[in-house]
């Protein structure tokens, strides 16, 4: 398998660097590991929001999963195994807090400057909001994976985009990636969630493993580790066989038979419905409040140091370190400033600052009683 475009383009930054021992793939990945983004993913919602259970999975333990599914494909087709972790580790780093419920709702309170998408997002963070607004500066290949990976979307088969497209120019979601490495993270982000989100559900109680479609049964198995095994096996030799990244028609039916099924008895059910309700109240809070603020102080952030809120205080401390960024290299927007600091929240950190919102600090008396 062959990638359409050039190595040169692939290797490109946005700003010229000299590689080093490392080589350019694997330093993306170094660089997106030790980003404050990353580390955030291990607070952040794949499906139960905000667990107190430690065995539950997080949105970092289901990015080291597309990883590892991912190298183990690209082994098997004699891929750059670098390339596709470096996409696979940063793919996730645009989500908001409370999954794709907070999504929903930010796309909501973003939709006259074009909606918030995840994908676009995490473009965002890579290439201009981390390192205070000096951006990771990645290559060519691990931004277009990023901002085209769409977990989402269930096709049988994906090929690479066959040109070169102008990544921060994208509106929408669901462009194809220009490489083939690219292509398996695609496929294999919807592997690693599945089986992963069936265990977890268990756990918590809202399906029992007699549930599982009997045809689900017997072509995958019941535990994640089976269903991961099947699909990387199936889309490794279906893949070598017809030039795609892709699933054979038995194992594609199948899989959308677990889709079907994980829709009507996980994602929506009740009770991660009611929790959708509760991150609608806890995010319009905080932009409401994020964007008053904003109002208030402007950027004098020494107003907001003295707010008796915690939140306002490390707000300010925020808009002060990336003061070379809004109003310099782009407009102080307080619309998408807030929607940057929110959707950079952990679910842990929401409902923090919204409790700061809510309940101010008790007032302390220097005096006790007698």
């Amino acid at each position: 398998m062959e990638n359409p475009l050039s190595d040169k383009v692939y290797k490109e930054r946005m700003s010229a660097r000299e590689e080093d021992i490392r080589g350019p793939y694997f330093r993306d990945q170094t660089a997106i590991i030790h980003s404050l983004p990353f580390r955030r993913l291990k607070n952040k919602t794949q499906v139960f929001f905000a667990p107190e259970n430690d065995h539950i999975c997080t949105r970092i333990e289901h990015v080291l999963h597309v990883s590892t599914i991912s190298a183990t494909i690209c082994k098997g087709l004699g891929l750059d195994v670098e390339l596709a972790q470096a996409i696979a580790l940063g793919h996730d780093l645009g989500h908001a807090p409370f999954g794709h419920s907070g999504e929903k709702v930010l796309d909501r309170l973003n939709k006259e400057n074009g909606g918030f998408i995840h994908e676009l997002h995490g473009l965002r963070i890579v290439d201009r909001l981390t390192r205070y607004g000096n951006g990771l500066n990645l290559t060519y290949g691990v931004r277009d994976g990023i901002v085209s990976h769409y977990g989402e979307e269930f096709t049988q088969s994906i090929e690479p985009f066959q040109e070169r497209k102008s990544l921060t120019e994208l509106k929408e979601r669901g462009s194809p990636p220009t490489t083939y490495e690219g292509c398996v993270v695609r496929m294999a982000d919807k592997i690693a969630y599945f089986g992963r989100d069936i265990e977890d559900a268990i756990k918590a109680d809202l399906i029992e493993e007699g549930d599982i479609p009997g045809d689900v049964r017997a072509e995958l198995g019941t535990k994640n580790g089976e269903i991961i095994d099947v699909f990387v096996k199936d889309l490794i030799e279906w893949s070598g066989k017809n030039g795609k990244i892709g699933f054979s028609p038995r194992k594609f039916a199948t899989m959308q038979s677990l889709r079907d099924f994980n829709y009507s008895k996980i994602y929506n059910h009740e009770r991660l419905q009611q929790y959708s309700q509760h991150a609608e109240v806890i995010l319009n809070l905080l932009f409401d409040h994020l964007l008053g603020l904003m109002d208030e102080c402007g950027r004098n952030y020494d107003q907001y140091l003295r707010s008796s809120i915690p939140l306002d205080r490390r707000f300010g401390d925020y808009l002060r370190g990336l003061d070379d960024f809004y109003g310099v290299k782009e407009p102080f927007d307080p619309k998408q400033i807030a929607l940057d600091y929110i959707a950079g929240m952990t679910d842990q950190y929401s409902l923090k600052a919204a409790k700061e919102v809510i309940f101010p600090d008790p007032i302390k008396f220097d005096h006790a009683e007698s």
